[in-house]
């Protein structure tokens, strides 16, 4: 299948300064893609490229094969067949929504807009809520109207920009799933810009880590979480806490709480000292183990319990325990490793 975007070792400056270097990836048609990393990353920048609003300084960007962006050509914005979801959401005030979802749609009727606009209205949840005004909607119904005005032009691509981090948490969560499943419905992609990794995984067909303007890692988010290229994306993914180590077989280390035996088979030589990444997954409660750690912190999350766990030897290790497991602060309780997905870098060289 051919990518519906390409984007081929772009690079974007600032004066003198690179911002994006030698960044690519591709879009398949009606995948949605994240690009996660923290605030001045360059994430931001790509999106712009790609809309028409950034030139290239090196590079190249195609959709459906043709070029849309190099050096010394940028196509307009308005010809790129892109729809586009704002932080802020960009509606206009003075129009009430039916306007607003039609502004693009000049050259319809005006039997053909309210047919759209309705329909549209439909489609995200606010059937009846034609005439209100952007001032009378919440926030959530507001992003909902800015993603129908998106879609009013029946792109193949969407681009969003950190679009529901305006919102509180549990509907930020709920937006982002109802938003995924519209889109996957119209077969419309999407590219979503974000530094919250929760909505990057929960709607992400594929995500991209971004660090000083370049991709360290595109991968599914299983992947990401259960095989990181590198130590960055292993700190950067996720909770957890590294113990030094030494290579005793290509897919075992020994450590302090044991030999950790993993699925993977590592290059280095027999006595390579490293250090092992344990997720709170990987610690689980076992009271008949002869490992045992006592609690110094605990964080209540609901089905689960996160616990800070301190060893014998004084190190720390977090875990997730059942809720119903409910241990005071300075209980001892007995663990195993269950780190079936061992992630171990060499310690003097962790590229």
């Amino acid at each position: 299948m051919e990518p519906l975007l390409s984007l081929n070792n772009i690079e974007c400056r600032y004066d003198d300064n690179a911002v994006v270097k030698n960044l690519s990836f591709h879009v398949k048609p009606g995948s949605m893609v994240c690009l996660l990393g923290q605030s001045g990353c360059g994430k931001t920048t790509v999106l712009r490229s790609i809309a028409g609003f950034e030139p290239l300084y090196a590079g190249e960007i195609y959709k459906h094969g043709e070029l849309i962006s190099k050096a010394d050509f940028t196509l307009a914005p308005e010809k790129r067949g892109l729809g586009m979801v704002f932080q802020d959401y960009a509606l206009f005030p003075h129009l009430d929504v039916a306007s607003n979802i039609s502004f693009a749609l000049k050259d319809k009727s005006k039997a053909d807009k309210r047919q759209i606009t309705e329909q549209l209205l439909e489609t995200v949840g606010l059937a009846g809520y034609a005439d209100r005004y952007p001032h009378e909607l919440s926030g959530g119904q507001q992003q909902r109207i800015a993603l129908a005005r998106a879609l009013a032009a029946k792109p193949d691509l969407i681009l969003m920009d950190e679009p529901f981090s305006n919102l509180d948490v549990e509907l930020r969560e709920r937006l982002g799933l109802e938003v995924r499943e519209i889109l996957k419905q119209q077969g419309i992609a999407a590219i979503l810009v974000t530094h919250d990794q929760h909505e990057a995984f929960a709607l992400g067909d594929m995500v991209g880590i971004v660090k000083d303007g370049r991709i360290l890692q595109w991968d599914t988010p299983f992947n990401l979480y259960h095989e990181p290229a590198n130590r960055f994306v292993a700190d950067f993914i996720g909770q957890g806490v590294f113990i030094d180590g030494r290579l005793v077989s290509h897919n075992e280390v020994e450590t302090e709480v044991g030999v950790i035996q993993g699925d993977r088979a590592y290059p280095w030589p027999t006595g390579t000292n490293v250090e092992v990444l344990l997720r709170p997954d990987d610690i689980v409660p076992d009271p008949d183990s002869k490992l045992s750690a006592e609690i110094t912190h605990k964080a209540f999350k609901g089905a689960t319990v996160l616990y800070t766990l301190r060893l014998p030897t004084g190190s720390q290790l977090l875990s997730l325990f059942p809720s119903h497991d409910d241990h005071p602060i300075g209980t001892h309780v007995g663990i195993r490793i269950n780190a079936d997905h061992l992630i171990s870098f060499h310690k003097d060289n962790q590229a």
